[in-house]
């Protein structure tokens, strides 16, 4: 029997009960892949992520409770969170490198941990209006397309308002799809529903703003952006647009420490 060590923190939040919650696994070496999916599957979170350390080098995997993903922003946030305050590291700076290939660079500067992902800039979709409507239950004023399906709204309170057919969004061709308005308080919000990857709706999605990142710099010609994801437990993001990057820091907090028997 294997005893592996598991964590579960709320990223993007300042406190328990609030943000994304993930589960991290730190691992002397992979476990096979479906070992880890059912890991990922039993603990019915969003997002699992596990972690390896070679001589100072991490590699970082993610898997949803159905699927393994290329890129997760909360998970990751969480492991971060895991190496300082769980683990013990010293250093201020973390290379994450990805089963793809890309490196996720983290920083921390006092108790907000901050992550460079690639910006995945969204572009204009033919896709018809009347049925992402359908989908999210109102017509968006437009619709985009990158990693995911981004639909724009015109205010908060529609993207407060929506009440989603799960069963229209799976018929379309996204793995996901952001919704987002300009902020009352903050620059944007937005939420995230997926149910293609087991998730209805995610509770803070870091994936997300490396598309939302970009369209709202270019929108409202800022680089640095305050953004807020509008799901039941929310979450605040502190968001800044580089030329290819994007930069997203907030806090997290341990909020369970355990050990599975493998």
């Amino acid at each position: 029997m294997k005893k592996i060590k598991i964590y579960q923190v709320d990223a993007f939040a300042s406190e328990i009960f609030s943000g994304n919650p993930a589960a991290v696994c730190p691992l002397d070496e992979w476990l096979p892949d479906h070992v880890m999916q059912s890991i990922a599957s039993e603990n019915n979170l969003s997002e699992t992520a596990f972690f390896i350390n070679q001589k100072g080098k991490f590699s970082i995997r993610w898997f949803t409770p159905k699927v393994e993903i290329g890129l997760c922003g909360h998970a990751t946030l969480a492991s971060a969170h895991v190496l300082y305050s769980e683990l013990g590291l010293k250093a201020n700076n973390i290379e994450f490198h990805t089963k793809l290939g890309d490196l996720l660079k983290i920083t921390r500067e006092r108790d907000i941990i901050s992550m460079d992902f690639p910006s995945h800039v969204p572009k204009e979709s033919e896709h018809r209006l009347d049925e992402i409507g359908e989908a999210l239950g109102a017509q968006p004023d437009s619709f985009q397309t990158a990693i995911y399906g981004l639909a724009v709204f015109k205010n908060e309170e529609e993207i407060l308002n929506l009440e989603p057919n799960f069963i229209a969004m799976k018929r379309l061709a996204y793995d996901g799809i952001i919704v987002t308005a300009p902020g009352s308080v903050v620059d944007f919000v937005s939420r995230f529903f997926g149910p293609k990857l087991g998730i209805t709706e995610d509770p803070v999605t870091g994936g997300a703003h490396c598309s939302l990142i970009p369209y709202w710099s270019n929108r409202l010609a800022k680089n640095k952006l305050i953004a807020r994801q509008l799901s039941k437990r929310g979450g605040e993001l502190y968001c800044e647009q580089h030329e290819d990057r994007v930069t997203m820091g907030g806090k997290a907090v341990t909020y369970l420490r355990g050990e599975l028997l493998i």
